[in-house]
C-alpha cells in the first residue's frame, strides 16, 4: 500500500481540543482554511466538556474545508480534559505530520505549510514556529515584552499553543498522559537538535490581568514539577537556561516597567501556594 493511500491521501492533520471555546474557534479555523498548505489536510476539533456551542460554531466551517478538498470533523466529546482531547483527536485522524494546535491560536497563511515541509522527514523531528505572544491589557503587554525577550522564548523552540511532530516522532510516546503541560511533555521527548522553528509566525495570546498571570504562571510552574517527578528521564532534553544576571539587568534598564511586572508576576508565584487547580485562561 503507498504512503498516500495508507494516510487515506492527507498529507498532514490538525487535532484541535476546544472546552467552551465558541467564542474563539470561529477565528482559529478561520485562519486554518486560509493556510496555503497544498496537499490533503484533515482537522479534527474535540470539542470536551463544553457547556457553550463550541462544537456547533465549528460545525460551520466544514463547507469551507471541503471547499478546499480538505476534511473537516467535529467530535462533541462530554467529558472534560485535554490530554483525553487530544487522545480522542489522534485517534480520529491518519496524516502522518501531527499538527497540535490550541483553541486561541491564530496561524499565519505559510505556517502549516513550512512546518508539513520541516517534518516530512524519515527521521523523528519537532516543530513550531515563532510564537507571537499576544495581550490585551496594559499589565499583560508588559508582562509580555519581557517574557518574549527571555532565552528561552527567543532561541529555543517553546511550542506554547502549537507544536507538530512527524511519524517517527509521533512514536516517541503513546498516549497524551493525564497530566497539566502536554506542550512540555511533547518538547521534551524530544532532543534540541530534533526540534525545529520554522520562519513563519503565529498569535498566542496570554492571560490578562496580574492576578491571572500569576494563576497560569504557578500552573505552568506545577506543570514542569509534575513533569520532573513523573518523567524525570526526559529532563535530559531540557535546553532552558535561565536569564543571566547580565540579561536581567539589560532587560530592566530597557524596559523598567515590563521588567518589573514580570518580576513581580514571578516572586508572587514563589510567594503563594501552587496549586494546579487554582488557574484561569485569563480569556
Amino acid at each position: 500500500m503507498g504512503s498516500q493511500e495508507a494516510t487515506g491521501g492527507m498529507r498532514a492533520a490538525v487535532v484541535l481540543p476546544a472546552s467552551n471555546e465558541a467564542a474563539l474557534i470561529g477565528g482559529c479555523l478561520s485562519a486554518l482554511v486560509g493556510s496555503d498548505l497544498g496537499g490533503g489536510l484533515e482537522v479534527v476539533v474535540v470539542a470536551n466538556g463544553c457547556r457553550d456551542d463550541t462544537a456547533a460554531r465549528a460545525r460551520e466551517f466544514a463547507g469551507a474545508f471541503s471547499q478546499r478538498g480538505w476534511r473537516l470533523t467535529v467530535i462533541d466529546r462530554p467529558e472534560g480534559g485535554k490530554p483525553g482531547a487530544l487522545n480522542a483527536g489522534d485517534a480520529a485522524v491518519t496524516a502522518p505530520v501531527r499538527v497540535y494546535l490550541d483553541a486561541d491560536v491564530t496561524v499565519s497563511p505559510t505556517l502549516l505549510r513550512r512546518i508539513v515541509e520541516a517534518l516530512e522527514v524519515g527521521a523523528p523531528r519537532y516543530a513550531s514556529g515563532r510564537v507571537r505572544i499576544t495581550a490585551t491589557g496594559p499589565v499583560s503587554r508588559a508582562y509580555a515584552r519581557i517574557w518574549s525577550r527571555v532565552p528561552f522564548m527567543r532561541e529555543g523552540v517553546p511550542g506554547c499553543g502549537l507544536f507538530a511532530v512527524n511519524a517517527a516522532g509521533r512514536r516517541r510516546w503513546e498516549e497524551f498522559p493525564p497530566i497539566i503541560s502536554d506542550d512540555t511533555y511533547v518538547r521534551l521527548c524530544f532532543a534540541p537538535s530534533e526540534r525545529a522553528c520554522v520562519d513563519a509566525p503565529y498569535d498566542w495570546p496570554i492571560a490578562e490581568g496580574l492576578a491571572r498571570l500569576v494563576r497560569v504562571r504557578r500552573r505552568q510552574d506545577a506543570g514542569v514539577e509534575e513533569i520532573a517527578e513523573l518523567f524525570p528521564h526526559l529532563l535530559r532534553n531540557d535546553d532552558k537556561r535561565p536569564l543571566p544576571r547580565r540579561g536581567m539587568l539589560a532587560l530592566a534598564l530597557r524596559d523598567p516597567l515590563g521588567f518589573a511586572v514580570y518580576a513581580g508576576v514571578a516572586v508572587a508565584v514563589r510567594l503563594t501556594r501552587r496549586d494546579a487547580q487554582d488557574w484561569s485562561r485569563g480569556r
